[in-house]
């Protein structure tokens, strides 16, 4: 029986934001919105052009059905996490909230669903942490532009501003002569003499430090990761197994290994010479598994296994080699060391908090600069933070077009090779010295405090919006995931500070105004002029 087919929403073409409008001419939608409304401020303030045209990059062909708008992709997904709803709550929330969809760029309200909700695994994966970084960057300089009452323009601004560049360039031709190519040549050479005489000085503050983000997986053991494996193995014997073909069904002895494996784990205390039997029984049973799957697969012509099989098929073996080298050797350490079988690139990373010891995800390095977020490095794999420190200052630098006049870091951070690299760039090291410190090397240790901001936002990112338990089941869907939650973070920061924002534009968009009354009635000296740097 077919199922019943649901009209979704017409997906909404993308309209520029900053194209132009007249007051009274908004549509009744749009007309009857609360302006206060959260999603109403970020629909109005987030660069909408410059990160939908990064997002459309994507999409180098032309052919085929029209992909669906960009400001759609982004936005549910900034929802999703905003509100840390699951992906089917998040397509119902969008057809319940008028806000929401104003929001995501639609013009009327509908209760129809914008798309399917398996396709957010689908933008997971086109989202890449890279194309997620370069539109977390955009939103975060905007962000602080905005804050700062930069780059505001308002429509008599912009007149007024034509209206002096042609009165300047009309007096320019009147009073100097036109220069020979040669005098413009060496013009330009005595400039950019000059230009390079100048050095950029450092400005700012970098705080950075490490975190994991665990992923939803049940903490591992090595008796229920080789109860996983087992019982893998005989899905993959089941499936590969024709009954009426010639021989018999190979004996798998599930039963016998399920009521071993339940003996030991439902104790609540256990030795480690039982848990080391039961270790032994489990590596026998899989092995005996492995042996039946490749005597099975020997029979065919061709591979029956399908790529996701054949997948699990190659985690198993490892797994096996793996906990087979540390039953032989009695240690709990082993390179690149599988701890689930579904998300194979899980490692356990030793952190030594008091709650975890150990977690399992990925480890992030990040920065805080000005109270918003940049994932500067992902990986699966522990590393050392103090090999990233010159990363994140390169990647400041290639931001905001110069370095940290100080960077304030964890003592790991710290090492001599580190402080004779940020000593050559002229960037303070708020840290302990090495050695017996002077006194007024005593002054520039990190305070308690100083750099609780950088770990309220991992707390925030935890409690509030899911980076401690990823759901994805992918690598490059998690890493995502993970992005996108950094990106949420600097959203929730530029909506805190919308009033001081406001007053701020008005200020500098008044300074302005100021001045050039001043310069039309002639008045020298009326204003200072720093207000407007």
């Amino acid at each position: 029986m077919r199922g019943s087919y649901k009209k979704r929403a017409p997906s909404p073409v993308y309209t520029s934001p900053n194209q132009l409008s007249f007051e009274g001419f908004e549509t009744p939608f749009e007309q009857h919105l609360d302006l206060d409304n959260r999603w109403v401020f970020l629909a109005r303030n987030i660069p909408w052009d410059r990160i939908v045209g990064v997002y459309d990059k994507v999409f180098s062909s032309t052919e085929g059905r029209k992909p669906l708008s960009g400001r759609l992709v982004l936005g549910s997904l900034m929802i999703k996490h905003l509100c840390k709803l699951s992906d089917r709550e998040t397509i119902i929330s969008i057809q319940e909230n008028m806000y929401m969809q104003y929001f995501l760029g639609y013009t009327s309200f509908t209760t129809k669903a914008p798309f399917s909700a398996t396709l957010f695994v689908e933008f997971r994966k086109r989202l890449t942490e890279e194309l997620l970084a370069k539109i977390n960057d955009i939103v975060a300089t905007h962000a602080m532009n905005f804050e700062a009452g930069q780059n505001v323009q308002f429509p008599s601004d912009e007149q007024d501003k034509s209206d002096e560049d042609k009165g300047k360039i009309e007096k320019q031709e009147q009073s100097h002569p036109v220069k020979t190519e040669g005098e413009l040549l060496e013009a330009a050479l005595k400039e950019q003499d000059e230009e390079s005489d100048e050095a950029v000085k450092n400005e700012g503050q970098l705080l950075m430090d490490a975190t994991v983000s665990p992923q939803n997986i049940t903490y591992p053991t090595d008796l229920k990761l080789l109860n996983v494996c087992r019982e893998k193995c005989e899905q993959l014997i089941d499936a590969i197994y024709i009954p009426g073909t010639e021989g018999k069904k190979p004996r798998t002895y599930r039963n016998r290994a399920r009521k071993d494996f339940l003996n030991v784990s439902k104790k609540k205390r256990k030795s480690k010479t039982v848990i080391r039997g039961a270790i032994r029984k489990q590596l026998g049973y899989v092995k005996r598994d492995l042996k039946h799957i490749e005597t099975l697969l020997s029979t065919y012509k061709h591979d029956p296994l399908t790529k996701k099989q054949r997948a699990y098929l190659c985690t198993i073996k490892k797994v096996y080699a793996q906990q087979l080298y540390m039953y032989e050797n009695r240690t709990h350490t082993v390179e690149d060391r599988i701890v689930n079988l579904h998300q194979p690139y899980v490692r356990p990373i030793v952190r030594g908090k008091e709650k975890s010891k150990v977690e399992f995800g990925a480890k992030i390095q990040a920065s805080l600069v000005k109270g918003f977020v940049f994932l500067d490095h992902v990986s699966w794999d522990a590393f050392n933070e103090s090999s990233y420190l010159l990363n994140s200052v390169e990647k400041y630098k290639k931001r905001f077009g110069y370095y940290p006049y100080e960077v304030l870091a964890d003592q790991i951070y710290c090492t001599r090779e580190n402080r004779k690299l940020l000593k050559e760039k002229n960037i303070k090291l708020v840290a302990k010295p090495l050695g017996r410190p002077s006194a007024q090397a005593v002054k520039n240790h990190v305070r308690p405090g100083e750099r609780n901001p950088i770990e309220g936002k991992f707390g925030q990112a935890k409690t509030r919006y899911g980076m401690d338990n990823i759901k994805a089941k992918l690598a490059n869907t998690s890493t995502s995931w993970i992005a996108t939650i950094a990106l949420v973070l600097n959203l929730v920061r530029m909506t805190r500070q919308a009033p001081v924002s406001l007053i701020l534009r008005i200020q500098n968009w008044l300074a302005r105004y100021v001045v050039r009354l001043a310069g039309n009635f002639g008045i020298k000296n009326i204003y200072n002029m720093s207000i407007l740097a």
